[in-house]
């Protein structure tokens, strides 16, 4: 029997490769277009990627797909990717802050197209000896990236008021107005208490918790001081909610000093205060959270009308993460 020739094969003459149908590869997103509460936001998608863990568990509960899964059932227009609305519950107001924050202090470490950033003085500290940082740069990115301490409450507070008054819900449990208005004063009052430590200070004293006031300790020693105030403090609508979030850049310990005479800018370390600020990587895209109660009781008259006491219950979950950017 002759032998068949490999090239004369009808086997071998088909393509090994399969050819690939681009048009069913799914295409990433360059931009989202989010709509949070009738208020839209353009947003690209390295921007999204760089958003603190759990700002992105709020925005997409349910996840969030940066892909469009096929141009198949697309019309091919160039701006068919732009009227993909993403329909998100989150406050316009606390998204915008913290885009804000991390663009401005992206464009601070990373310099802008007429201005150097911070990056650019320090990058010959990647030239260190390995014992200065750890075992490797690649193991500190504190050296090369800028890091934001990022903390959330949520808060859900409950009103209490005094036995016998006007304050009361009907049959089916709904309450009434006079309920109702003291509810919103509760939640005002709150809402002026915009300290970010007054409430765990006081569990602190309360129940002589160490590992609160080292909780403290270490964000103060780290970026925040004592009396800093929430950067974005709002109540949710329709609910007994107060969502609070404060940023701040992380102290690494690397210090740039003014320009000198020749122009170079100086930059120092403080050892110490970077071994502090290596603890915070532990919650570097493992956010951490607390939950603890605090009650107080409440005047809620004006001047001149007799006092209203109300018991306040305040139940506060706080959520600790560490961004790079």
């Amino acid at each position: 029997m002759a032998a068949v020739s490999i090239s004369s094969s009808p086997i071998t003459q088909v393509s090994q490769h399969a050819p690939v149908n681009t048009s069913l590869q799914p295409q990433l997103l360059t931009r989202l277009l989010l709509d949070l509460r009738g208020r839209r936001f353009s947003v690209d998608r390295e921007t999204i990627m760089n958003l603190p863990e759990s700002v992105l568990l709020c925005l997409f509960p349910n996840g969030l797909v940066l892909s469009r899964q096929s141009q198949a059932f697309s019309d091919g227009g160039e701006n068919e990717e732009d009227d993909e609305v993403y329909g998100v519950d989150f406050d316009p107001e606390c998204f915008a802050y913290v885009l804000d924050f991390f663009r401005n202090a992206s464009d601070t470490f990373y310099g802008t197209n007429t201005s150097p950033g911070l990056f650019a003085a320090q990058q010959h500290l990647l030239d260190g000896s390995p014992s200065d940082f750890g075992p490797s740069v690649s193991q500190n990115p504190l050296l090369t990236k800028q890091a934001i301490i990022v903390l959330r409450e949520e808060l859900e507070y409950f009103a209490i008021p005094p036995k016998g008054g006007r304050a009361l819900t009907d049959e089916h449990g709904t309450a009434n107005q006079a309920l109702l208005d003291i509810k919103h004063k509760c939640g005002q009052n709150v809402m002026d208490k915009r300290n970010i430590f007054t409430a765990l200070q006081r569990n602190v004293h309360k129940e002589n918790n160490i590992a609160e006031q080292h909780l403290i300790d270490m964000l103060c020693m780290s970026g925040f001081n004592r009396d800093d105030e929430w950067g974005f403090r709002a109540m949710e609508p329709s609910r007994c909610c107060i969502s609070s979030i404060a940023l701040v850049l992380l102290k690494t310990g690397i210090v740039h000093h003014p320009p000198g005479q020749n122009g170079e800018r100086p930059v120092t370390i403080d050892y110490n205060q970077m071994a502090t600020a290596q603890k915070l990587l532990l919650f570097w895209r493992k956010p951490a959270r607390k939950c603890w109660w605090d009650g107080l009781e409440v005047d809620l008259a004006v001047p001149g009308e007799p006092p209203i006491p109300v018991k306040l219950w305040a139940r506060r979950v706080w959520t600790l993460e560490l961004s790079l950017v």
